[in-house]
């Protein structure tokens, strides 16, 4: 058999493998006008796809936020796009316009992404793009470009910056030592207002023994761009593979990034290609010891995959940073935190990965006293966590949306995370240093925040909830039963440190008001009427809050809210409702909400999640973390209780013949 036919044979195999692979999403009939990119993260640094070969559309750096665009409030960072490349074969640019076969496929298990094209009948291309997971700020490209016939191909490395960064400085130097040479393209510029110093550094890692490594030749374009490249002569079916490994920091990590970023890449450098891939492989596959595992359903099983991927990727343990509602896939929501971290996000990533979630409640503590100003400034005692968040901890909703006043229930799912964290994890000493101060916080800002009117009227007034389109209203169904159920896990948190809690909390807790229509509906709020609602608000109640556990009252409150929830509202709503029929047995129902909850929502051509059906805001994590608890609390039985994980009879939608996730507490928890 011919080499091009052999190739072509089992380059076919490969693709077919894949196809049906329950581990890759294959971006399928690539338009560059309707692309909605894929993101390679390690919880720190994003790049995010291009339709564009051997590039990415955004580099977003994890915990840095500076005063730029819109809103007159922080926006995450997109700093250095330092993973860039061109491409010259013969002396001519490879671009969209002139390549054919252009694939992009991700690897969910290796978290990496392969781009393949041809480049007319001279070349062809592989590129593989991961954001290195045991190396927080370092990324790393693998080119592999095959000669069809002899050609001379000049590959480059580009670091280029983002319009918003002032004082831009581009570098070029090289280390030379008795075995090898190391070259430094390095860019450092101030962040918009100058409140960070960001640098970004990369280096090419070469095949050939030192001194035969090709010449690298530096170019300096302009302030915002620069790059380094190099020549090679191919013959017909040559192979030549090599590797570009990138670093980014800021001052927000390091006090002088600029020497840490080059030191880390030096670093990736010299360990070289084998030894990064084998530590990269080896940190995802201890993540994915936590799975979700589908038999007989291949579409879902992918779908799952994918929202914990992007979970997995969003964030990281040993880190005080946290999930905004799009992850790190870019800018949207300003990179901001918001409840959808601990009511959507957090408890997937507690049930499979609880050192990952205690990051995400780290961060929250480090934001305490921004919170406890907020209390005093609004004249309540204890925190009160802004509706969202980005460094300091302080409000940071734009002014015009009146969420930042008055969506108050957030700082009760704060404190329902955290003790949610010990039921989970039973760390007693945790429970003392870090659970039991925050849920005192949380509890006396309850106390301070009601208005007590006589038993049973302990009353919150003007507040927004779950659902914001009903704004300045009083006793919503969300923020009381919020309220009430922290109030008790603060007394129960006491109790189990063996400390005398205040007895007020329980006495609030008592008085506080769920409110009911005649028929004993559950009413969202003083003056709800029936109209159309963003999301589900009174639903919550029966889960995950578990205040509403009577089957009779759960079932009206879904058929009541159910037909009133928009169809332009987000992924959440329907996820909680297919959670909830699950729970009552109501399988198919589950099926049908769980597939509503992200199906319509996802855009071409990885099948990335916005956040509403029809929208163009991806990647929704908020959304994936509700699909997921639909899985996990609903079709797999899950609950988190003062026992711990505990499973409950559950029933498989039909079609699946299995259901099982692996790695919660060191067991494993299926459904035949």
């Amino acid at each position: 058999m011919k080499f091009t036919a052999f190739f072509l044979f089992f380059l076919t195999l490969t693709l077919n493998a894949q196809t049906n692979s329950p581990w890759h999403i294959e971006a399928k009939n690539i338009d560059p006008g309707n692309y909605y990119g894929v993101t390679c993260a390690n919880g720190m640094v994003g790049l995010v796809s291009s339709p564009e070969p051997m590039k990415v559309t955004d580099v977003v750096l994890n915990g840095v936020y500076d005063y730029y665009q819109r809103g007159r409030v922080s926006n995450i960072l997109k700093t250095f796009n330092h993973v860039n490349m061109n491409l010259d074969v013969d002396g001519m640019r490879v671009g969209r316009s002139n390549i054919a076969n252009y694939a992009q496929t991700l690897d969910m298990q290796r978290a990496i992404l392969t781009t393949t094209f041809d480049a007319g009948n001279k070349v062809s291309v592989k590129h593989q793009m991961m954001s290195l997971r045991h190396l927080p700020f370092s990324s790393m490209s693998i080119v592999e470009i095959t000669a069809k016939a002899a050609v001379e191909i000049t590959p480059m490395s580009v670091i280029e910056a983002p319009t918003h960064l002032t004082d831009v400085r581009n570098t070029y130097s090289e280390i030379d030592r008795p075995h090898v040479s190391i070259p430094l393209l390095t860019s450092v510029g101030n962040s918009p207002s100058g409140k960070h110093i960001v640098a970004a550094s990369n280096s090419f890692i070469f095949p050939e023994k030192h001194g035969e490594e090709p010449k690298i030749i530096h170019e300096d374009w302009d302030y915002n761009m620069h790059l380094a490249k190099f020549r090679k002569k191919l013959k017909a079916g040559e192979t030549y593979r090599f590797a570009v490994v990138s670093s980014a920091t800021s001052t927000e990590h390091f006090n002088d990034p600029h020497n840490e970023a080059e030191r880390l890449t030096i670093f990736a450098k010299l360990e070289g290609i084998e030894r990064l891939l084998q530590r990269h492989e080896a940190d995802w596959q201890e993540l994915w010891k936590s799975d979700i595992v589908i038999d007989g359903d291949l579409q879902a099983q992918r779908d799952v995959r994918f929202a914990i991927y992007h979970l997995y990727s969003f964030a990281r343990a040993g880190t005080a940073y946290s999930l905004s509602p799009m992850g790190l896939s870019g800018l949207g929501y300003n990179g901001h935190i918001f409840w959808d971290t601990e009511l959507w996000m957090y408890p997937p990533l507690l049930m499979l990965q609880p050192d990952i979630a205690k990051s995400l409640l780290e961060y929250r503590w480090e934001r305490m006293e921004a919170a406890r100003l907020n209390a005093f400034s609004h004249g309540y005692d204890g925190v009160m966590f802004p509706w969202e968040s980005s460094a300091e901890g302080t409000e940071d909703t734009p002014v015009w949306a009146l969420t930042g006043p008055f969506q108050h229930h957030i700082t009760g799912c704060v404190g329902w995370s955290y003790w949610k964290y010990y039921q989970v994890t039973k760390d007693k000493e945790w429970l003392e240093t870090r659970g039991y101060p925050m849920l005192k916080e949380v509890a006396d800002f309850w106390t301070s925040r009601v208005e007590r009117n006589g038993p049973g009227q302990y009353d919150i007034k003007n507040v927004i909830g779950a659902n914001e389109w009903e704004e300045n209203i009083d006793n919503n169904a969300f923020t009381n039963g919020m309220a009430i159920t922290v109030l008790r896990y603060a007394t129960q948190a006491a109790r189990e440190l063996g400390k005398t809690p205040d007895p007020d909390w329980a006495h609030v807790a008592d008085n506080i008001p769920i409110l009911k229509f005649p028929d004993g509906t559950t009413r969202e709020n003083a003056t709800y009427d029936g109209v159309t609602i963003k999301q589900a608000d009174v639903n919550l109640l029966a889960f995950p809050l578990d205040i509403i556990t009577d089957e009779e009252t759960i079932l009206k409150d879904l058929k009541y809210y159910e037909p009133r929830m928009a169809k332009d509202g987000p992924a959440m709503g329907n996820s909680v409702l297919a959670a909830l029929y699950s729970r009552m047995g109501n399988s198919e129902k589950a099926y049908d909400l769980f597939v509503k909850s992200y199906e319509p929502n996802k855009v071409p051509p990885f099948g990335v999640l916005a956040e509403t059906a029809g929208g163009t805001n991806p990647y929704f994590a908020t959304g994936a973390g509700g699909m997921l608890q639909a899985v996990l609390n609903g079709m797999i039985g899950l609950e988190i209780t003062d026992e711990g994980i505990i499973q409950r009879k559950a029933d498989l939608p039909q079609g699946w013949k299995g259901l099982k996730v692996t790695g919660v507490g060191g067991q494993d928890y299926s459904v035949e």
